[in-house]
């Protein structure tokens, strides 16, 4: 079962090259929030529609949350209209490898602390070093 998450999670990340090029380009026909209202709107038809038929759980619940909970979309509107408006203008490369190292040091950070209910896992030298490699690398990555 893990091999599959882990195949599943691999191409959810080839996903977001190509989500992050199709809604850079849309933005810049249509403009940079407009790019993300429409991408956002279209996987909420979407979601809508594999909820109805597959969705098991209760949607009613959402009211029974902490409302910290709910920030994921506030987040991902933030992501998707950050990456509508660089990926055209630094590129969909320097546009990933930033998010991910973002990503990377962000998650290490809530493992460390357990912050958000998360497992801690506390950060060691090496991991340390691994963050620092890739703050380098960017650099590196995006220099002209």
């Amino acid at each position: 079962m893990q091999w599959l998450l882990m195949v599943l999670v691999f191409i959810g990340g080839i996903g977001v090259a190509v989500q992050s090029s199709v809604n850079g380009g849309l933005g810049q026909k249509i403009g940079v929030f407009e790019g993300a209202f429409t991408s956002f709107l279209v996987g909420t038809v979407v979601l809508f529609l594999v909820m109805l038929f597959f969705g098991k759980g209760n949607i009613v619940n959402v009211f029974q949350v902490p409302k910290w909970q709910l920030l994921g979309g506030v987040l991902g509107a933030f992501f998707v209209s950050t990456m509508v408006l660089a990926v055209p203008r630094i590129g969909v490369g320097a546009a990933i490898f930033t998010l991910i190292s973002a990503q990377l040091i962000a998650s290490s950070l809530i493992d460390h602390f357990g912050w958000l209910g998360m497992k801690q896992i506390p950060l060691d030298g090496q991991r340390i070093a691994g963050m620092a490699l890739m703050i380098i690398a960017i650099l590196l990555y995006t220099k002209n």
